[in-house]
């Protein structure tokens, strides 16, 4: 029992000599490692801009209009737009998508005028023969 009071005592005592008693433990502050951890997401934000892969992002800004296309085609009648039309569509929307002081002025008026470009198609799709003479196609 003696032995092992010793080996504590020398322990205590060894410890007490390597770290000063009046100091604590050296640690990272919180606001350092959250002003470490932002710098970080800056700069992998200026690599991505810098080496090109912003565009991948700018296109998948594009495909918004092929999901509005979508849920106009769940619309239509028999008589409805042409692919053509579609395509000018799917163009506007992609078009308003990289225009970035009046993205969504742009985007609705090419939402405007597709749904006018649908109203005529519904209007005129009474028979095969009316809707082809509006410039549709029937289905």
């Amino acid at each position: 029992m003696d032995l092992i009071k010793k080996i504590l005592n020398s322990k205590k005592s060894l410890n007490s000599s390597l770290v000063p008693a009046d100091k604590k433990g050296q640690g990272l502050s919180l606001t350092v490692i959250i002003v470490a951890a932002l710098a970080l997401i800056v700069l992998v934000v200026l690599v991505l801009i810098f080496t090109g892969r912003m565009a991948i992002f700018t296109d998948g800004l594009g495909e918004s209009g092929a999901a509005e296309l979508t849920k106009y085609k769940i619309t239509y009648g028999d008589c409805h737009p042409t692919s053509t039309q579609e395509t000018v569509f799917l163009s506007d929307m992609k078009q308003a998508a990289n225009d970035k002081s009046n993205t969504a002025e742009l985007e609705i008026s090419a939402q405007e005028d597709f749904e006018d470009v649908i109203d005529d198609c519904r209007a005129a799709g009474l028979d095969e023969n009316s809707c082809e003479f509006a410039g549709c196609d029937w289905n």
